[in-house]
């Protein structure tokens, strides 16, 4: 699996800034249950900046993960989970800390995808508050999930669309089939590319690029975070690490009920 999340973040880094290589930021996050490691994206840079300031001046050592749920994430760092008693409610983050948000369409959200949560009362702008930080768990998806969840997101567009393109050429093209089959299927399939094309155009549509399917049906990950929330790094070491902590029992408020502390977060 180390394989593919190198290879998909190969293609994220080296493709965005023009940035050399060895200009990468790495990050480690060493936990009291084991240490993950892995790069900051050069093409969100208020983020980069927000993070490793932070993390330089050890804002994150010392907290807790806070909220962390199976097959979808892990959320650590903020401030008040530093001296949290056992069972107290945290991780409500800083107003302070609160940046706007830079999403980037190089990124989408597989495992290990490192990224800014938000406050999500009185925050319009919905800004990224980066006093703390998420870790996608996710699941695998199989091609058929990925296909249905188009189709559902799709279902509406794909109906105007052919409302437009297809049903006002509906009985030419049934006479068509009866007579020539061949001239048939090309008419037909200028309309479906039409249609497709359509729905591609409109806002809020659902096509996953051959990068994500391959991502989503190998890695695993939460597509319905895509475009949500501005993803800033990838943890390419200590994935299952992610897992531990993701399966840890927890309270009512997804707290794990045995405190699992950052204890340093490092940029090199």
């Amino acid at each position: 699996m180390n394989r593919f999340i190198c290879f998909f973040v190969s293609l994220f880094v080296f493709s965005t800034a023009g940035i050399a290589q060895n200009d990468t930021l790495h990050v480690s996050i060493q936990t009291n249950v084991g240490t993950m490691k892995g790069i900051l994206f050069p093409d969100v840079p208020r983020h980069i900046q927000t993070f490793v300031s932070r993390a330089q001046k050890g804002l994150y050592n010392g907290t807790l993960f806070t909220r962390v749920i199976k097959d979808f994430m892990i959320q650590g760092g903020a401030p008040d989970s530093r001296n949290a008693s056992p069972g107290v409610r945290c991780g409500f983050g800083e107003k302070s800390a609160e940046i706007l948000p830079e999403n980037s369409k190089n990124h989408f959200s597989i495992k290990g995808a490192l990224a800014a949560p938000r406050q999500q009362e009185n925050n319009p702008e919905q800004k990224s508050d980066m006093s703390q930080f998420f870790i996608v768990q996710g699941k695998v998806y199989t091609k058929g999930q990925l296909d249905t969840l188009e189709q559902i997101q799709n279902k509406e567009i794909r109906k105007k669309a052919l409302i437009k393109y297809y049903i006002p050429k509906r009985m030419n093209l049934m006479q068509l089939k009866k007579e020539n089959k061949t001239l048939y299927m090309m008419r037909l399939r200028k309309i479906l590319k039409a249609v497709h094309d359509e729905i591609a155009a409109t806002p809020g549509h659902l096509y996953f690029t051959p990068e994500q399917r391959k991502a989503y049906t190998t890695i695993g990950g939460c597509q319905h975070l895509d475009g949500k929330y501005t993803i800033f790094g990838q943890i390419t070491e200590g994935l299952d690490l992610i897992d531990k902590i993701a399966n840890q029992p927890k309270d009512k408020y997804n707290r794990p009920l045995k405190d699992i502390r950052i204890i340093k977060v490092s940029i090199f």
